[in-house]
């Protein structure tokens, strides 16, 4: 389908523009319906080496979780029996406490009324916008990377993915143009901060602090970065960052819908917003060979009822 333009989306009550009901007034997949089996034809042309970069950051890295709300996964190994093998059991695991999609239900637009209208009593009873939604319908499309310290250096500006900065239209632009990429509808944009990679070198007292007063670059809290996105036509954006948009946001009420644009992108626009991805492989692969697009492929968990899930994802060129 042709997608409209931002600005000719209808206006949303509380601020920003709505993409509520472009895919149908019961759609519970919001941008996720742009990959098509045709787009998904069309990433397969882009494996061209048979390399793959895999994505998800190794279980319970993050430690202490980077929200004291969250946990780290337990994992126990048990004889079998007789002595002939082990089983294995994980426990206490928090999927938003490491890589992740976040799925519809996880933000609202509002504290009243997430993605095309649910409400929280359709989220907490698994009707609509949980995340096994995206599972049967599959996640698998054309990637591509915006190395965005490539773009900070790239416009002489000092920078450290251990601290809040703010990517506005114009860092994403420099990053594309650096990716020497058109945008294509259907995207999956991976946002390469170096947060993730940053963390993964820090020593242990570092890591025991960050909980207290976590800073991480990503998105500015912007409409502009808003339409920006939405006119990309992209259907997901999955960052090496915390929130996918620089923290800390502003989550309270007077501040929305752009203090915290989680509420645009998951609650308004219905975007798959993909957030501690390890993404320090595959940056310094494309920026080896030039090469910063491919097919991406995902298979989140077909867990009925849950908000987030683990990505497992591989980047394929």
């Amino acid at each position: 389908m042709q997608l409209p333009d931002y600005d000719d989306l209808p206006p949303a009550p509380d601020g920003g523009r709505s993409a509520w009901g472009l895919f149908g007034e019961q759609d519970q997949l919001g941008l996720v319906n742009l990959l098509t089996p045709e787009r998904v034809a069309a990433a397969a042309k882009l494996v061209r080496r048979g390399a793959g970069f895999p994505l998800d950051a190794p279980l319970g890295m993050f430690s202490p979780p980077l929200n004291s709300n969250r946990g780290n996964p337990r994992h126990h190994v048990i004889a079998q029996p007789g002595g002939i093998g082990f089983d294995d059991v994980w426990d206490n695991v928090y999927p938003q406490a490491g890589s992740q999609w976040d799925s519809l239900a996880h933000i609202g637009y509002s504290r009243e009324v997430y993605y095309n209208g649910a409400s929280a009593a359709d989220i907490l009873s698994g009707r609509r916008n949980t995340v096994e939604r995206w599972a049967d319908h599959g996640m698998t499309g054309r990637g591509v990377l915006l190395d965005m310290p490539a773009a900070m250096r790239a416009l002489g500006r000092p920078y450290d993915p251990g601290t809040t900065v703010e990517f506005g239209p114009d860092e994403l632009e420099t990053a594309r143009k650096i990716a020497g990429i058109d945008y294509r509808t259907g995207d999956i944009l991976l946002l390469h901060t170096g947060f993730t990679g940053w963390y993964a070198d820090q020593p242990d007292d570092v890591r025991r602090r960050l909980p207290r007063d976590l800073r991480a670059p990503g998105l500015a809290h912007s409409e502009d970065v808003c339409r920006y996105l939405w006119n990309a036509h992209c259907a997901a954006v999955a960052s090496d960052t915390f929130a996918v948009e620089a923290w800390p946001a502003d989550t309270s009420p007077r501040a929305a819908p752009f203090g915290f644009i989680h509420q645009m992108l998951i609650g308004s626009f219905g975007m798959a917003l993909g957030e501690l991805w390890w993404l320090r492989d595959l940056a310094e692969d494309c920026a080896r060979d030039g090469v910063y697009e491919g097919m991406l492929v995902s298979v989140p968990a077909r867990a009925p009822g849950g908000i987030a899930s683990a990505p497992n994802a591989t980047f394929l060129k």
